[in-house]
């Protein structure tokens, strides 16, 4: 399990990705690249990492699930995740 301040870093980047996000495609659309600069850093998309939405692990992120290998495996075993099996042949 990440760090709570990690995870609640990373959640303020959303945010912050949310909010700018409009006015941050109008400036690039305009070319006013100085006022692109003043705006917050962490309002840029760029500076997002996936992260397991449970546990909070930054590596092994399944994109199409939005959780890491090891909670995927985990929910998968115990039939929490609809249409997923365990391979046979």
């Amino acid at each position: 399990m990440a760090k709570k301040s990690i995870i609640a870093r990373e959640r303020k980047r959303e945010r912050l990705v949310e909010k700018y996000a409009e006015k941050r495609a109008q400036l690039k659309a305009e070319g006013r690249w100085d006022e692109l600069d003043k705006l917050p850093r962490n309002s840029s998309k760029v500076r997002l990492h996936n992260r397991c939405k449970l546990s909070g692990r930054p590596k092994g992120y399944m994109r199409m699930f939005g959780i890491s290998r090891v909670a995927f495996r985990k929910l998968a075993l115990e039939g929490k995740i609809p249409g997923v099996t365990k391979a046979s042949w």
